[in-house]
């Protein structure tokens, strides 16, 4: 299949010049370049799934959380900001480049408890309630309902985002296609499970709403990007984001199994679910995180899941 417009370039990115960039300069002294103060402390930290993460104890006192990778760093950057500006409890940013992202470190478990399910429930509840703005950041104009201001990254894959007025043709084209199609250059996906989804996706338009209310999602709910003390998040990391059905948010809370019953009924109590997600269309949403698990780890259980979806869905 050939590319479309949104392959041809990724993610906008921040000027990632200065010393920050320079070879051989330590994680410390970058880290204190960035931000003019001194270094007390460096200690790795485990999750970093595309880069390195290290603790850092600042002079001035503050605790920092810094990342370096090969993905622009930037879009995680904007992406924190622009959840922040509309509510959601993230890290602040404290600098940001494509090669150097220094955060608020926030301390938080895990492991949340049934009070931070729910807790969960009504930060995301209200997230979903955000409208993309008339205008802003789109290029064609107001009346664009699903997209983002940037394509996003969702683990090191570029999120084609150019805004569209149909629900459909954004997840068929820019989510569904999209990783089908890197999936299947990678060599991952088989041709059987290729062309069941091809025949899926010409079928979306029976199977998904075409203009469900636009929500700002985060995109990538999972246990390690949530922190909670007791019954209370303190911060979401690691967002994907885009205005989208917030179904697709619920779908992939189920698929990574990152909360339990308390978390979807206090959704339910917030924002309502519609039956019919549970009837079908949570199975068409978890097809994209199942086929970028499969294009990161490459593991068969993904396909697996793959093939259970589509049967299930009658392909």
């Amino acid at each position: 299949m050939s590319g479309d417009a949104d392959d041809s370039s990724g993610p906008d990115s921040d000027d990632s010049s200065g010393s920050d960039d320079s070879p051989g300069f330590s994680l410390r002294d970058r880290v204190a370049d960035a931000l003019g103060t001194d270094v007390e402390s460096v200690a790795e930290l485990d999750g970093g799934e595309v880069g390195r993460v290290a603790r850092v104890a600042l002079a001035d006192g503050r605790t920092a959380a810094a990342k370096t990778g090969e993905t622009p760093l930037g879009t995680e950057a904007f992406m924190l900001e622009f959840l922040s500006d509309r509510g959601l409890p993230v890290p602040e940013v404290y600098h940001r480049t494509d090669a150097l992202l220094v955060l608020e470190y926030v301390e938080g478990d895990s492991e949340v408890t049934p009070a931070g399910e729910r807790d969960a429930a009504r930060h995301l509840a209200a997230l979903h309630r955000e409208r993309p703005e008339e205008t802003a950041g789109r290029e064609d104009g107001p009346g664009r309902n699903y997209g983002f201001p940037r394509d996003t990254l969702t683990g090191p894959y570029r999120q084609p985002n150019r805004w569209t007025d149909s629900w459909v043709a954004f997840f068929r084209d820019r989510r569904l296609r999209h990783f089908a199609r890197k999936a299947r250059e990678a060599g991952v996906l088989p041709s059987d499970l290729s062309n069941r989804l091809d025949a899926l996706a010409r079928d979306l338009d029976s199977l998904l709403p075409d203009d469900p209310p636009p929500a700002l999602l985060h995109g990538d709910v999972w246990a390690n990007n949530v922190l909670a003390d007791g019954g209370r998040v303190r911060a979401f990391l690691d967002p994907a984001c885009y205005f989208g059905h917030a179904e697709v948010e619920l779908a992939y809370v189920a698929f990574a199994g990152s909360f339990g019953d308390a978390f979807f009924e206090a959704y339910d109590a917030e924002r309502g679910i519609d039956p019919g997600f549970r009837e079908g269309r949570r199975a068409v949403y978890q097809l994209v995180p199942l086929l970028e698990h499969l294009l990161y780890f490459g593991d068969e259980r993904y396909a697996a899941g793959i093939d259970g979806r589509l049967t299930g869905l009658g392909y």
